[in-house]
């Protein structure tokens, strides 16, 4: 067993370093003529030359698990640095406290029952507060009498290995999120906490640069105080705003390694030192098409420059944030083509059932009035037949405009389809006159001349309005008799308001 596992620890090849360490391990072990005990052992790995020279952290202890050999691996990560320092010591000397209770307990275990551990993973805080993931195995020491006096354990470090293993696991892990249609809030914020893991005295930032803006606007910054966060969110890019907000203009990396003295910090030194920031390092996150989508930051309490590491981390970040931003942005174009008319932008027939239905739930919850304005175009077809289908576009885009500019946010305009519009009016102050005096100016506005290719155009419209809940307690039902009103009101002459079961005006 003990030539089994030290020939898997050592690997295949004949001519590594290890396997002429695990030969003489074997020959001290199985030899009769030798007296063997922990001393002898000793004497014997004390030809330290090639044992010093192998990375991996070999090492011999006895059974109190006191350290009685040690090669330099072992010795460069321990708090002693040396190897033959570690004589003497246990690894509750060493390590902290639930780590070794842990190590000890599995030795103690391999000494009392001689069953070897093969290839355990070992997560290890040292001193200095590194991590450390070994692969271990450990085998039982005995003399020349069978009794066993100790141990011999080889460890590799596989911390790089388990490093790249998490990081493709959570490249993985977000991108299966992208994937899934979860919010880019929350893609983002799992981002952040993905690198920030892997990074010690580091935290993490996005921003979204504000589509048809030059603002960068917060993204996701889970550890960064939040009293930053909302001072900086809206800032404008520009060539001198710290590190984000130059990053996007220039389009390219910005590193400040000391936030005090960097002129791109000029303006906002007194914001870094309230919030004890040293230094940043800040990337763009770019589009396929080269546009500027947002900036990925690092910031640190200590004023320097970033590692290899942390431009490794922020590489994987910008291709995933830039992923996930494309794709959310995707997602909330095809949500506004499917709901808005691509002519004039207005909600569409789908989005208009759906508001409808939600305003008149909400006014019969607070016991309130609710007004819908049907509103047809008069003589549009002349306009298509005189000046063509082009121009009949823009009348509509232009008449769109002016009604969006007299409605208020609590209010629903809707192209229905052709020059067919809808308005709802279900503000909290409802005051059925006051609506009916906006509508009157909505509609004297609708009227006003416009050019169209040097061609004067004026356009009317007819009106029909209805009440909820007097006139009907459906949007279907509601839609129906502001629909009726409105022919009432063309029959009138045209250019008519007509309120349902009332008179034109």
């Amino acid at each position: 067993m003990v030539e089994t596992l030290l020939h898997s620890v050592a690997g295949s090849d004949a001519a590594d370093p290890l396997d002429e360490l695990c030969s003489r391990l074997l020959r001290i072990s199985t030899d009769s003529d030798i007296d063997l005990d922990v001393a002898l052992v000793t004497r014997e790995l004390e030809t330290r030359t090639l044992l010093d020279q192998l990375p991996e952290f070999i090492y011999v202890k006895d059974r109190r698990s006191r350290f009685v050999f040690a090669n330099a691996a072992a010795g460069r990560n321990s708090r002693f640095h040396d190897g033959s320092d570690l004589i003497g010591k246990t690894d509750f000397d060493i390590l902290d406290q639930a780590t070794a209770r842990e190590l000890f307990a599995i030795e103690q275990e391999v000494m009392s029952t001689g069953t070897p551990v093969e290839g355990r993973e070992e997560r290890i805080t040292l001193p200095d507060g590194r991590l450390l993931w070994l692969t271990t195995s450990k085998m039982p020491l005995r003399n020349a009498d069978g009794y066993i006096v100790g141990l011999v354990g080889i460890s590799r470090d596989i911390t790089e290995r388990k490093r790249q293993d998490d990081r493709r696991h959570g490249h993985a892990r977000l991108l299966e999120m992208i994937a899934r249609g979860q919010p880019l809030r929350a893609v983002l914020d799992a981002l952040v906490r993905t690198v920030e893991e892997e990074l010690d005295g580091v935290t993490a930032s996005v921003l979204l640069l504000e589509e048809g803006t030059d603002r960068l606007r917060h993204g996701a910054a889970t550890n960064l105080p939040p009293a930053y966060t909302k001072l900086i969110d809206g800032i404008q890019i520009g060539p001198k705003v710290g590190s984000c907000g130059t990053a996007a203009w220039r389009r390219a990396p910005v590193v400040v390694k000391d936030v005090m003295t960097d002129p791109l910090w000029e303006d906002y030194r007194e914001l870094a030192k309230a919030f004890s920031l040293g230094s940043c390092w800040s990337t763009p996150i770019m589009a396929p098409d080269g546009v500027v989508l947002g900036t990925f930051g690092l910031y640190s309490e200590a004023g320097r420059e970033p590692t290899e590491l942390e431009w490794e981390l922020t590489a994987m970040a910008t291709d995933i944030a830039g992923i996930a931003i494309e794709r959310a942005r995707n997602e909330d174009r095809i949500r506004h083509m499917a709901h808005h008319d691509p002519l004039t932008g207005l909600p569409n027939r789908t989005l208009f059932w759906t508001q409808f239905g939600r305003a008149l739930h909400e006014a019969r919850r607070e016991n309130r009035k609710v007004t819908v304005a049907y509103i047809d175009l008069d003589n549009f077809k002349q306009i298509n037949d005189t000046l063509g289908h082009a121009a009949g576009d823009e009348v509509l885009k232009t008449l769109s405009s002016r009604m969006a500019r007299c409605i208020r946010a609590s209010d629903l305009l809707v192209r229905l389809g052709g020059d067919e519009f809808a308005i709802v009016f279900s503000n909290p102050n409802h005051d059925d006159l006051g609506v009916l005096r906006r509508l009157q100016e909505l509609r004297a506005g609708i009227s006003r001349p416009f050019f169209i290719e040097e061609h004067s155009v004026v356009a009317t419209c007819s009106m029909g309005v209805a009440f909820f809940p007097q006139d009907g307690d459906t949007p279907e039902a509601l839609l129906a008799r502001a629909d009726r009103a409105m022919y009432e009101a063309k029959d009138m002459g045209r250019d008519k308001l007509r309120v349902a079961g009332g008179e034109g005006i």
